[in-house]
């Protein structure tokens, strides 16, 4: 058998370390913590599908991301005795609501937990795996020393030589803070921007709260110029600083101008190739800001910023299957009739593109990092 199954999340707080919470459900039989989950819906993508499972199952809504995290199986018990392994689907899934009631409210509970207690509370072991891995897995390992001899004596070439010659020097300006600051406003314009394409009342406040978080990056990135300009000693290149801040900078500015063209256009409904498209931004600004703190230490936690590049650039191939069909879908049932309507809609998923595009474009300044300092 096969299901689909999303793994609810919130962050306790704004801040680049704020813990990660999953929500867990107890099943309708014996009672135990799962995850919300179930068969594909016919008409339904795969994420759609399990979307709409956790607002039956679990009482929330959110933005489901197209990209899975991985795949567990388990054995479910059917009703004639049989038990058959079943392959579960997991997407990640960005709560923005939790109702106050839905349809198995009375069948189920449901609790946060944090990632340690959910990976404990649940049995099967290749979720519990997929839980640990999901946040920052608690290693902080950036935080800690390293060995210092032991990982110079294992490299070799002019990049090693120079890694190990800036481990030695001290190093100036707040740069790792600010870094970390600016992937707080790409998570926080990613949240606000998938609730701005979910519809409904609140538009202008989604809009300005993105065009504020613009703003902050803005003044983010003029301090981390202003501090390459006056540290004597940086812990990259400066071009690799300024590279990376004005990536990062791009990303949220073209948030900034997808919801101009929403609200410029008065958009206020939206198709689910963009809402799909705004749930991938979500995941990739959440993997961004794990990213971040990992440059502390970069040569411990090379392998870890490769999976996390290597996810968001499989990310980016995603949105563009998306954004093909999105397109197709409007020219079909707008195109020919309301050319201007067929064009504003158009703009909105070239923005939405631009977005994707420029977390690859992230992608790839971590991981030129990882090939020199690592």
């Amino acid at each position: 058998m096969r299901q689909i199954a999303v793994l609810p999340y919130r962050a306790d707080s704004a801040a680049v370390d704020a813990p990660i919470r999953v929500l867990l459900i107890t099943s309708r039989g014996r009672g135990r913590w799962v995850i919300p989950k179930g068969g594909q819906i016919a008409g339904l993508s795969p994420h759609a599908s399990a979307a709409r499972e956790a607002e039956e199952e679990a009482g929330v809504l959110g933005a489901a991301c197209p990209t899975p995290i991985g795949t567990y199986r388990f054995r479910k018990r059917r009703k004639s005795g049989a038990s058959v392994l079943t392959d579960v689907q997991v997407f990640p899934f960005a709560v923005t609501e939790e109702l106050e009631s839905w349809e198995e409210q009375h069948e189920r509970e449901r609790r946060w937990f944090t990632l340690a207690e959910a990976a404990e509370a649940v049995e099967e072991d290749d979720l519990r795996a997929l839980i640990r891995s999901f946040g920052p897995r608690e290693f902080r390992r950036a935080a800690l020393g390293i060995k210092m001899i032991e990982t110079v004596a294992e490299k070799t070439g002019v990049n090693a030589m120079f890694a190990w010659f800036q481990r030695l020097i001290p190093q100036q300006g707040n740069f790792f803070e600010l870094f970390e600051q600016q992937s707080v406003t790409l998570v926080a314009g990613a949240d606000a921007l998938a609730r701005l394409l979910q519809g409904g009342p609140g538009k202008a406040d989604h809009v300005r709260e993105i065009e504020e978080r613009e703003h902050d990056a803005d003044n983010i990135t003029r301090e981390v110029l202003q501090a390459v300009r006056r540290t004597f000693l940086t812990p990259f290149d400066r071009g690799a600083i300024t590279s990376l801040i004005a990536t990062m900078d791009d990303a949220i500015d073209e948030m900034h101008m997808t919801a101009g063209a929403a609200d410029l256009y008065d958009i206020t409904e939206f198709e689910p190739e963009m809402r799909d498209m705004a749930a991938i931004i979500v995941d990739a600004a959440r993997l961004t800001a794990e990213a971040m703190p990992l440059l502390r230490k970069i040569a411990d936690n090379g392998v870890r910023l490769h999976e996390l590049t290597e996810r968001l650039v499989r990310m980016e191939g995603h949105a563009d299957a998306i954004h093909a069909a999105g397109l197709k879908r409007i020219f079909r049932e707008v195109g020919s009739r309301d050319p201007l309507q067929f064009m504003a809609r158009q703009e909105m998923f070239k923005r939405l593109e631009r977005v994707v595009d420029r977390f690859e474009d992230l992608a790839n300044e971590i991981d030129g990092l990882v090939i020199d300092h690592s």
